[in-house]
């Protein structure tokens, strides 16, 4: 008898680092509807959580479609509300938060190289970062690639999309359209991909920009998404709120709806539909030269399909990957094998697994492997062989795998010298504002890395072979969460991670640096450790000798860094030698309990920052918000932190304190704040100095003794343009003054964005000390203010202080020591020619 390669690949969503699971018999037969449809459908917009996750999931699991959503970007330039992480890492986050969102609604993923950099006003801006034509590229790759029959866009391609980069996502969307079946536009994909036609694009209408949309409209065709799926035992609506409220770093938790949801979908190029988005696709087998002979066995399938039994529907399938076997080349006989390879492992309940006994390893280094199959049903299995190149292990054999009976395997196997660290692709080199720097296209649109080390099971069962790649993983038993699993990663030997981000030097004294060694290895690791610094600077020692004997020890080694006599930012590098070879990245972890472990290896690289800083005060105490490293910037310069917990914010404890600052979107996350927010006042009028970082306007009122001293009102106001020219309205003010003279050259070198949901009134007792806006608008006057009240001062800012303080941005630094050393500075009765509150 012929034996038949049958190939079974992970699902494109599905995440390397989550354990497969086993469906239960309802979502095997679901799966066994889809494989009778050969319809997709893209979804396309510009950040994580733009997505319609209503639309996706009845998409998916109603209308069976093939159904992918593509993000323009991963939400790098968000606000984050679960943690102090933000840009790169954030990214990273909300790039794990899509992927547990199309888990769940049964969606696949892909992105562009796009970077999003900030709000943005216009879709103009937007290509300028981003470089319109190199992100078309990308889309019309996944496109080709995906080859989806109609494309929803999420926005309009004009100004009611709200976002510069919405705007975009839509022009790209309609210029993709036109371009996907040209084989002059960007030949080289063509080779791989071919040319692809899109028959319609809609516009997945919002109430929200058109209040007046509705199932009449000229062009409009209505879907209801809101019906119940017997198979799931819930609505796809209830489906959606699942997945939405993965997004959990924006805070996108949503309630679950019942009954009649409509959505819009609004032409915008392409043939016209009537009743149906896909009016008019052939979604059977007879779309495929052959397929007729398909689409009657797969009917049979489900008609005979046994829930109590589905290992009965395996020679059936069999028979099925055998006529598709036969069709012509082409996305949907892969994309369809793909399917029914899998249902074939689901209904035999087979179950492959491979694990480590330690989630790291570097190349060339020996670990032990635990092998374990398990054929879950009577059918004739038999395991032929285990293929595991990165390991040097590829063996042959026969094995008759019996029903529930385990086959169990343990090796030592070499990790393959040479091998590629794991870290995220798109982080491996340095990029710029707009765009990740990908060296491999092939990897373009993937969510995230394939498996580090990948092993291939060989199986036959009735004879025909069937090849099962799984990804290395390490296990573990939580004793309140159970069993946790996480990839097994490839890494170097050690790590180094120095001890901050930032170091300010504010004059010529030496600081202290310090530098944290931790072993990845197994083996003992002699070896120097070095600095590299700045021209003109100098540490001492020059070097440091370090040993670590084992897996996740840790030593600590310190320099003493003299810097140069000139104001600078720069970089500090650490470098350590082990047998003449280099190591010089460090570790950053991502733990969060709603995605997986993520592990990245940047450069260990910290900034330097020479600057004339001088301060006041000693104690400064710290309420948190949404999560920001005010903190961290604070004690780098020279600051005690007291980050207060809520039992602790009573007035004898504020009396203690130099300065208080609450973390961004503090009076937004933190319900608490109401409470002792009298102490705050009262601490404020009593000499104290209160400064407030930006919270967004949502259902917050800034009411003079309860949140504020005198009432101001919070607008979306922002300064995207981080070089926007900053004029100063109050020069001799304190706080522009003292100790340090502020200048416009301090606003010098920002990041992303000057700041955002600037007050746009205030009583008249604040102080608007600084005015900016980006090109074509009105000045922006809220972005700075400060009262006196009382004997002490309160602050409300909408700066982007925690963006610019982590990125090292002197004139950030130097403006904040002034507003924490306002109270320090002995103030004439009144500061703005008006009379202080009583």
């Amino acid at each position: 008898m012929r034996i038949a390669a049958l190939l079974v690949f992970l699902t494109p969503f599905l995440s390397h680092a989550q354990l497969r699971q086993q469906p239960d018999a309802a979502k095997i037969k679901l799966e066994l509807k889809k494989l009778n449809v050969l319809g997709a459908v893209l979804y396309l917009a510009a950040h994580p959580d733009d997505e319609n996750s209503r639309a996706i999931a009845f998409l998916v699991n109603d209308q069976l479609m093939t159904t992918g959503y593509l993000s323009l970007t991963r939400g790098d330039g968000g606000q984050n509300l679960i943690g102090p992480e933000i840009r790169d890492q954030l990214g990273l986050i909300r790039t794990q938060e899509l992927l547990s969102a199309r888990r769940i609604d049964g969606g696949e993923q892909f992105f562009t190289r796009a970077i999003d950099f900030g709000f943005s006003k216009s879709a103009k801006e937007t290509f300028e970062i981003w470089n319109e034509q190199e992100v078309l590229s990308d889309v019309m790759r996944v496109i080709r690639r995906f080859q989806p029959d109609v494309i929803l866009d999420r926005f309009p391609p004009d100004e009611r999309a709200g976002h510069g980069q919405h705007t975009a996502s839509a022009v790209l969307a309609q210029e993709a359209f036109e371009r996907t079946n040209n084989p002059t536009a960007f030949p080289e994909q063509v080779t791989d991909y071919g040319v692809w036609q899109v028959k319609r694009l809609f516009t997945n209408t919002g109430r929200w920009w058109n209040k007046t949309v509705n199932e009449t409209t000229p062009g409009v065709v209505t879907m209801n998404v809101g019906t119940y799926n017997p198979l799931l035992g819930e609505s796809y609506s209830e489906l959606a709120a699942e997945s939405r409220t993965q997004h959990k770093s924006q805070g996108f938790g949503v309630p679950a709806l019942r009954g009649v949801v409509p959505e819009y979908f609004e032409l915008a190029k392409g043939e016209k539909a009537e009743k149906n988005i896909l009016d008019g696709v052939n979604t059977g087998w007879s779309r495929l030269k052959g397929g007729k002979k398909v689409q009657p066995l797969v009917e049979k399938a489900i008609r005979q399909f046994n829930e109590e039994s589905p290992a009965s529907s395996v020679p059936l399938l069999l028979q099925i990957r055998k006529e598709i076997s036969h069709l012509e080349q082409g996305v949907w006989k892969s994309r369809k094998l793909n399917d029914v390879n899998r249902l074939i492992q689901d209904c035999l309940g087979l179950f492959v697994q491979v694990t480590a006994d330690h989630f790291w390893v570097s190349p060339g280094e020996r670990l032990m492997t635990h092998y374990e199959i398990l054929n879950r049903s009577d059918a004739d299995v038999k395991l032929l062989g285990i293929a595991a190149p990165d390991l040097l292990f590829d063996t042959l054999f026969t094995s008759s795998l019996k029903n529930n009976s385990p086959f169990v395997l343990e090796r030592s196997n070499l990790i393959k010298a040479g091998k590629g660290y794991s870290s995220p692709y798109w982080l491996t080199a340095p990029h710029g504002p707009g765009l990740f720097t990908v060296s491999d296209p092939r990897l373009i649109g993937n969510p995230e890395n394939d498996p580090a080390v990948p092993i291939q099971f060989s199986f036959a069962v009735d004879g025909e072979k069937l090849l099962i790649p799984v990804s290395l993983i390490y296990k573990w038993t939580d004793p309140v969460k159970g069993e946790l699993v996480r990839p097994v990663e490839v890494v170097p030997p050690l790590f180094l991670n120095l001890s901050d981000k930032v170091f300010l030097f504010p004059d010529s004294s030496p600081k202290e640096i310090a530098v944290i060694i931790k072993s990845a290895s197994g083996n003992r690791l002699n070896g120097t450790i070095k600095l590299s610094l700045p021209p003109g600077w100098k540490s001492e020692p020059a070097s440091v000798p370090f040993e670590l004997t084992k897996r996740g020890e840790e030593s600590i080694v310190a320099f003493n860094v003299f810097p140069g006599k000139d104001n600078l930012t720069a970089s500090v590098k650490a470098n350590a030698v082990i047998e003449g070879r280099q190591y010089d990245q460090a570790l950053q972890l991502i733990d969060y309990s709603h995605i997986p472990i993520q592990t990245l290896l940047p450069k260990a690289e910290a900034k330097v920052v020479r600057i004339d800083l001088k301060k006041e005060g000693g104690w400064v105490g710290y309420i948190k918000g949404a999560g920001d490293e005010i903190p961290s910037a604070l004690k780098n310069m020279g600051y005690r932190v007291w980050e207060m917990k809520e039992e602790e914010v009573v007035a004898e404890n504020l009396k203690k304190l130099d300065a208080v600052v609450l973390g961004i979107r503090a009076l937004n996350t933190n319900e608490r704040i109401r409470h002792f927010m009298p102490d705050l006042l009262d601490y404020v009028r009593n000499g104290g100095t209160m400064i407030t970082q930006y919270n967004t306007n949502s259902e917050l009122e800034m009411e003079a003794g309860k949140i504020a001293p005198y009432p101001l009102s919070l607008s979306r106001d922002r300064v995207t343009e981080e070089n926007s020219v900053v004029t100063i309205l109050k020069p001799e003010h304190p706080a522009l003054n003292y100790p340090n003279k502020i200048s416009t050259n301090d606003f010098d070198g920002w990041v992303q964005e000057r700041g955002l949901y600037f007050p746009d009134k205030w009583d008249m007792h604040y102080d608007a000390l600084l005015s900016c806006h980006d090109a074509g608008e009105p000045a922006r006057e809220g972005s700075l203010l400060v009262a006196n009240y009382g004997s002490g001062y309160y602050v409300y800012t909408g700066l982007s202080f925690f963006r610019e303080l982590p990125e090292g941005v002197p004139g950030a630094y130097r403006l904040f020591a002034n507003l924490i050393s306002l109270g320090k500075n002995k103030r004439p009765e009144s500061v703005n020619g008006k009379s202080e509150a009583k």
